[in-house]
């Protein structure tokens, strides 16, 4: 019965929404910038191949780079205009990337011209699968894996169940919300398209109680007879991770190094969900994605839809900030990284930009840390039962491979209720990203 559903997780925390200032804000278009700047490398795996030379004219929704194996994706033109060059370019990772640099033709239409209409119906799994991968989608809530290696179940697996992720647990971040609202057509269509793709039985996406308007919206266009359903969860971070939504929704758990499918389900977000079904039906790429553009150091806080490879500084231009990057987060508060420069383009991973100003600043950054007091508020507040204290202390002894072989490091996704919760101010999951990088770094040279 719908009552006796569960609706939470154990632990987790409740940080401020702030998500106010957009949340009831239509998606509106950005404006090309005169110069478009697009990594090979905007996603989990190999980077793409150029398939373009300096000097080549591309239309929007061409492609212009080709992917190198199966887990890697192709890209295409966001916007009609000039091959200029073909070189390293500072990406928000850090390191530098080899980029294509496209000019755009002065007054370039905004439609997209490139692509043709086909019966998905008429296609395959397999099918299916390949025309997402030449699509170009990713996970657009962050994490940056193809969608179409997503799509591929396991061999000896069988999903049963797909899990919709329409939580948007992070605070500020209301991409996924107005899509929910502004794009239940396309939403319900590329739900269709997983179900085909992984031989599922039924769809369950999960909204927080928060986003009413988007569970009343999306469930006005579903049919008795339909395969998905909408879950009512509540509102509390992190309820969008995988794990944590299959604990709640279907009460099943994933194994320590497993997948979702070792349980029988497949997840993906309500944006990466969408994009399937405005893309596919027309054999088309992904060349722009929603952002929110939030925080107290912005003049024009929105939902903006913004063409990949736009300069974050033309986007700030855009929205009324005119200060250096020391203030700006890709993502939200609680799992996005800082900015180093404002030169830096938007790529498929970039779901916000959050501009702080240096007072908020200051009270969300600790002046200084303090040592372990041994509280256990880390440990309460864990989604995944772990022992952050355990794992902090190990750390700082450099015994990177403990933590991983005695308390599970690994099944860590770095949420940051730890960090979130500790009156130490201990940067807990900074240790664990770098112990994380360190036993990667000794398997590989094992290998």
């Amino acid at each position: 019965m719908q009552f006796l559903r569960r609706k939470t997780f154990a632990h987790g925390v409740h940080p401020p929404d702030n998500k106010e200032n957009t949340n009831t804000k239509s998606v509106r278009r950005m404006a090309f910038a005169p110069e478009l700047i697009i990594p090979l490398s905007q996603h989990f795996g190999a980077p793409a191949v150029p398939t373009v030379y300096e000097g080549q004219e591309v239309v929007r929704g061409e492609p212009i780079a080709k992917a190198n194996g199966f887990i890697s994706i192709p890209h295409h033109a966001p916007a009609t205009g000039t091959i200029d060059r073909i070189e390293l370019m500072q990406t928000a990772r850090g390191p530098k990337t080899e980029s294509i640099i496209l000019k755009v033709t002065p007054g370039a239409s905004q439609n997209v011209l490139y692509g043709s209409t086909r019966e998905i119906a008429d296609m395959t799994p397999q099918e299916i699968i390949s025309a997402v991968q030449d699509s170009g989608i990713i996970g657009l809530g962050g994490a940056g894996f193809p969608t179409h290696v997503k799509l591929t179940v396991p061999k000896g697996h069988t999903v049963d169940t797909v899990l919709i992720n329409g939580c948007e647990c992070e605070p500020y971040l209301t991409t996924d919300h107005r899509v929910m609202l502004e794009s239940v057509r396309d939403l319900i269509v590329g739900i269709r398209i997983i179900l085909k793709s992984v031989g599922a039985e039924r769809a369950i996406i999960g909204i927080e109680e928060n986003k009413r308007d988007a569970i009343k919206a999306i469930r006005a266009r579903l049919s008795p007879d339909e395969a998905i359903t909408v879950r009512e969860l509540k509102t509390k971070y992190p309820q969008g991770a995988e794990k944590i939504l299959i604990k709640t929704i279907l009460n099943r758990e994933v194994p320590s190094g497993g997948y979702p499918s070792s349980a029988g389900v497949a997840v993906y977000n309500v944006s990466t969900s969408s994009q399937l079904g405005a893309l596919l039906p027309y054999n088309q790429g992904l060349i722009e994605r929603i952002v929110t553009i939030t925080g107290p150091g912005v003049k024009k806080p929105g939902n903006y839809l913004i063409a990949l490879g736009t300069p974050l500084r033309f986007v700030m231009e855009q929205v009324g900030y005119t200060g250096s990057a020391n203030h700006l987060i890709l993502g939200g508060p609680m799992m996005g990284t800082s900015v180093a420069s404002l030169d830096v383009p938007v790529t498929k991973t970039v779901s916000a930009v959050l501009v702080l100003t240096e007072q908020e600043e200051a009270e969300q950054i600790p002046e200084k840390v303090y040592p372990c007091i041994k509280c256990g508020a880390c440990v309460r507040a864990c989604p995944i039962h772990l022992n952050p204290s355990q794992l902090t202390l190990l750390a700082s002894k450099r015994r990177y491979g403990d933590m991983q072989e005695k308390f599970h490091l690994n099944d860590c996704f770095e949420c940051g209720c730890c960090s979130y919760v500790c009156p130490s101010g201990i940067p807990l999951v900074q240790y664990f990203r770098i112990a994380k990088a360190v036993n990667r770094e000794n398997r590989e040279r094992i290998a």
